[in-house]
């Protein structure tokens, strides 16, 4: 067997030999002996161990195909995806102050989305093997609450009721105060008999929220989320922040990123993240492409004590980013787009008179991309916080402040 050593980690977790080739499992420096098979390393081997390797905290990790690095040591990974994010900024030639890492701490997620099937006898519920299409049991989770892990029974029961020997369905739970708030897809189609049984099944599981197919089945306690001083009901199975500490880091870093502004426009707001907790400084307006998001942060807002003038906009921003002249009232900007980050909305607030921005990313090459579109438009990046709510990934988000 020929030896390797790992040169770095790829943007996933795993480790990288020379020729690009990627070497499951190992660290950067380590020594390894194994077989090359296509774009992977086959280890038969460790023959020299990282000083950053640590024991994994999951029996599943090797078999799940969510965590890549729990052989890492804490400070190794925040070190790292602090470094993730200077590496994309710096191939756009830009460099910028990047805070430490805020980490989130282990069973702090608060929701997941587990796959699950049906066999004659059994149900299966847990998350994809490592590279493949199979689900494994799960049976336990160091990322989750254990409000999450409790849901398992009735995700089982719900499994048995709607999945099929041949298709998997998708369980999605997030936990609330008022118990599970669960949304399952791609499953048995819904009629009376059966809506009564699931409906059944969420008292006898004291599910606060259940709803199947998009259809809304069970509706027994409130699942509010907090936003700041609000309490917001999400639509089922909407996006919200993985963990309670990440969102607080994130918040913290935009009211930091706006401070003075009494005007912001929040763009893609989703269901008030950031728009909640800024309105308790300054007037809001929050535009969001999805409407149903907005009726859960307009009602939020209604309902909440001490909070200043919030408006909010259904707008494709995409299609339709905000024009100069319609960014010309607002003295800042907060922006959180997806993956793909914002192009056009970027570009159109380089040719207005904005002088703050405010900027929130979960993939640190678009923003770095986007970064340049704002370097170019005579904005300053003046610093970076590096935000990791998917502890153990190669995931990394990030807050940042631009100013001109």
């Amino acid at each position: 067997m020929a030896k390797y050593t790992v040169e770095r980690l790829g943007l996933k977790g795993d480790g990288i030999i020379a020729g690009d080739i990627f070497a499951p499992f190992t660290l950067p420096g380590e020594i390894v002996e194994g077989e090359v098979q296509g774009a992977q390393l086959a280890i038969s081997g460790r023959l020299l161990d990282s000083e950053a390797r640590v024991p994994p905290r999951c029996r599943h990790f090797g078999t799940c195909g969510g965590c890549a690095l729990q052989h890492a040591s804490d400070d190794f990974l925040a070190g790292w995806k602090r470094e993730t994010i200077e590496r994309a900024l710096a191939a756009q030639g830009l460099e910028a102050d990047i805070r430490p890492t805020s980490t989130s701490p282990a069973q702090s997620r608060r929701r997941a989305t587990f796959s699950g099937r049906r066999s004659k006898k059994t149900t299966q519920v847990g998350f994809h093997k490592r590279g493949s299409s199979g689900i494994f049991d799960l049976e336990e989770c160091p990322l989750l609450l254990p409000e999450i892990l409790s849901a398992l029974p009735a995700c089982h029961a719900l499994a048995g009721l709607g999945a099929s020997r041949t298709a998997e369905i998708k369980i999605s739970v997030t936990h609330s105060s008022a118990g599970p708030d669960i949304d399952v897809r791609d499953a048995k189609a819904l009629d009376g008999p059966f809506r009564a049984r699931l409906a059944a099944l969420a008292g006898t599981h004291d599910l606060a929220r259940l709803s199947w197919n998009g259809e809304l089945v069970a509706d027994r306690k409130r699942p509010a989320q907090a936003m700041g001083k609000a309490q917001v009901l999400p639509p089922s199975g909407a996006f919200l922040q993985a963990t309670a500490e990440g969102q607080a880091a994130l918040v913290a870093a935009m009211q930091e990123a706006v401070s003075g502004a009494k005007l912001v426009a929040d763009l893609f707001a989703g269901c008030g993240t950031f728009s909640l907790p800024l309105a308790e400084r300054a007037e809001v307006h929050a535009v969001e492409g999805l409407p149903e998001m907005l009726v859960g942060l307009d009602a939020g807002w209604r309902h909440a004590q001490g909070l200043k003038t919030l408006t909010t906009e259904a707008r494709d921003l995409f299609s339709r980013p905000l024009v100069p002249l319609e960014l010309k009232p607002f003295e800042a900007v907060v922006i959180d787009p997806p993956r793909a980050g914002a192009k056009s909305q970027i570009a159109e607030i380089v040719a207005s008179g904005i002088a703050v921005v405010g900027a929130v990313s979960c993939n640190p090459v678009s923003f770095a991309r986007d970064a340049k579109l704002l370097h170019e438009g005579g904005f300053t990046l003046d610093w970076v916080q590096p935000v990791d709510q998917f502890l153990w990934s190669g995931h990394v988000e990030l807050a940042a402040r631009f100013s001109r």
